[in-house]
């Protein structure tokens, strides 16, 4: 351990012994109540002071560095011995337990180009994925170096050079390819187009991340992207590392025939550089990416370097179906944030906290970006009995109080390939729609569209990311003041990424899903109704069993779709009680982006720890 490491240890214990004698004092004063009363006070004040020394002298041990915060910890220590009674607002709805507060923020600092970030109007898209990795290692480490406890041979030392050299594994991206290559366009000039593919992690294989094209596609955008993804697969229960491609192209420039030529020569580059196969980093659709060129990109490579490889056609997902798709996949991002905000509509405790009542029936939504995430989230809130009030795009936004049809905005939207002119809603002309009144807001658009300016004027209770870090930490900071529940993009935007990785099972499997068993299946469940109606006649004359409509309908119709809906709704309802489970354990209350990265990050450490690191 540094000396460095060891003088905070060594204040943090002093300050943390100091206030356990004034509470062992305290206590035992009880029955003398003004004594008690005078000493409740100076044990505020203490506390207080020590919290704002170490936030002066050492501001990077702080998870954000806000004094305000470090006060209301002192509060919340008060609070919870209950020496005295506070009002709920004053501990923001939670009383954490936080006898142990200053033990788990010593060890980990936060990196000095990352301090003050939450402070940052427009700060680096990659550090703001290592600012929140960083958040969860200062609350992890100490659980980590518990752990390793187990290893009886090795030394406090050892333990804690072990915990650190994973921390600093898990935090940097591993790979990150350039490549430049011409293409020929339809009018006979000569292009040089430029890509990337980064691999953040590889502690599972393969890696799995979307390509994109963009004219503002960038080096560190890819880069950030493909950390964010190791940590949205780890918090979704996905074995797969995390990567992110990206290709600097408007295609709204390009032709087909020209986009088809970009893709299968950056497939090509991936391939000599061995960044592409079904068992190494497996590419999915992304902004400005479909079906189409994820087709393009499996049949170069099963022409190619998988020639010979039986599991060829795994090497993407997000493909037509004829290609070796899976039902489902167009709209799994949507489908999950809707799973991904009933699980905590569901619960009483969170909605409590935003001051909601359980339940889609009669909230409202605002919906920003009506891409393929945004306007499936939008279909399926509204059937759950929601409404939606407002979408808003880069040309125009529509509002309607009284609601506006998904589905008919949908087919509008295909037809004219614009939103602007649908007559189900009216323009909207005011400041910025995403502040007007709203139970959930959905910013699916694109990264840090929701900056500190707007999170103080945005009214919504929750904010379901369905886009990649929608939300800077300085937005972050302020929702989690106001008590507004944000439920981060690495679980809300996870259903993509699941039901991804249902697809690459079926092309390693060369099966779909219900093939070998769905007739065995419906005729079980008719040989069970059958006995069970004969076992009734024997006491019932003439009674008959027979199916509802809707149970008939799933013994005999039921589809490769159902299987991967079902699939996906258990899914993200069990990374929802993981989430909700580490929030708890950590008393981390409202952030929950915090509790996510958590829950991820034990994940790939537990998986480092156990694999152990090479050499």
């Amino acid at each position: 351990m540094k000396t460095q490491d060891v003088k905070y240890l060594y204040i943090s214990l002093f300050i943390k012994k100091s206030l356990l004698l004034m509470k062992m004092i305290m206590k035992l004063l009880m029955k003398h109540g003004f004594i008690h009363f005078i000493l409740t006070y100076i044990y505020l004040a203490w506390s207080t002071l020590c919290f704002f020394y170490l936030e002066k002298r050492y501001p990077t041990l702080f998870i954000g560095g806000n004094p305000f915060v470090l006060i209301r910890q002192a509060l919340c220590i008060i609070a919870e011995r209950n020496i005295v009674t506070w009002p709920q607002t004053y501990v923001n709805k939670c009383t954490p337990k936080t006898e142990e507060f200053f033990l788990y923020i010593i060890l980990h600092q936060m990196p000095e180009h990352l301090v003050g970030i939450e402070k940052i109007d427009d700060p680096n898209f990659f550090e703001m994925v290592e600012y929140h990795y960083h958040r969860a290692v200062m609350i992890m480490e100490k659980s980590f170096l518990k752990d390793l406890q187990k290893y009886h041979d090795l030394s406090e030392e050892g333990r804690t050079r072990r915990v650190k050299g994973i921390i600093k594994v898990m935090s940097v991206c591993q790979n990150t390819i350039e490549v430049t290559f011409p293409i020929r366009r339809d009018n006979g000039e000569y292009e040089i187009i430029t890509g990337y593919r980064a691999h953040h992690n590889t502690h599972r294989l393969p890696c799995k991340g979307g390509m994109r094209f963009g004219p503002d596609v960038t080096r560190d955008e890819v880069r950030a992207l493909a950390s964010l993804m190791t940590f949205k697969c780890a918090c979704c229960n996905v074995p797969f590392g995390g990567a992110k491609a990206g290709v600097v192209i408007d295609p709204k420039k390009y032709s087909a025939q020209e986009l088809q030529k970009i893709t299968r020569r950056f497939t090509l580059e991936l391939v000599k550089k061995n960044m592409i196969g079904p068992a190494i980093d497996v590419p999915a659709p992304d902004v400005n990416t479909g079906p189409r060129e994820m087709s393009w990109m499996a049949d170069t490579y099963s022409k190619t370097l998988g020639l010979n490889d039986i599991n060829s056609h795994a090497v993407v997902t997000g493909k037509p179906i004829n290609q070796g798709g899976v039902q489902g996949r167009s709209e799994a991002t949507g489908r999950g944030i809707y799973h991904a905000v009933d699980n905590f509509l569901s619960e009483e405790k969170w909605m409590s906290h935003v001051g909601l009542s359980t339940g889609f029936p009669n909230k409202t939504f605002i919906v920003q970006g009506f891409g393929n995430v945004g306007r499936f989230a939008a279909v399926y809130f509204t059937k759950a009995g929601a409404k939606c009030i407002g979408v808003i795009e880069r040309e125009v936004s529509l509002y309607n109080e009284n609601g506006i049809n998904p589905e008919a905005l949908i087919k509008y939207f295909n037809n004219k390939k614009t939103v602007k002119g649908f007559d189900g809603a009216d323009e909207y002309n005011g400041e910025n729609l995403m502040y007007e009144k709203c139970d959930i807001f959905v910013p699916a658009a694109a990264e840090k569209l929701v900056k500190g300016k707007d999170a103080k004027k945005i009214q919504a209770k929750i904010i379901a990311e369905g886009a990649n870090g929608p939300c800077t930490p300085e937005a972050d900071k302020i929702f989690l003041e106001k008590n507004v529940l944000v439920i981060p993009d690495l679980y809300m935007s996870g259903g993509g990424v699941t039901v991804s990785y249902f697809e690459w099972i079926k092309n390693i499997s060369h099966v779909s899903f219900g093939r070998l068993h769905f007739k065995y299946e419906r005729e079980s469940n008719y040989h069970l109704l059958d006995s069970v109606e004969q076992s009734l006649k024997d006491k019932i004359d003439g009674v008959k069993i027979k199916p509802t409509d809707a149970f008939e309908r799933r013994i005999s119709a039921a589809t490769e779709r159902d299987i991967v809906n079902s699939s996906l709704d258990s899914s993200m309802e069990t990374a929802a009680y993981r989430i909700m489970e580490t929030a708890n354990k950590y008393d981390l209350c409202l952030d929950i982006r915090l509790a996510a990265y958590c829950y991820a990050v034990e994940k790939i450490f537990r998986t480092y720890e156990e694999a152990g690191l090479a050499f």
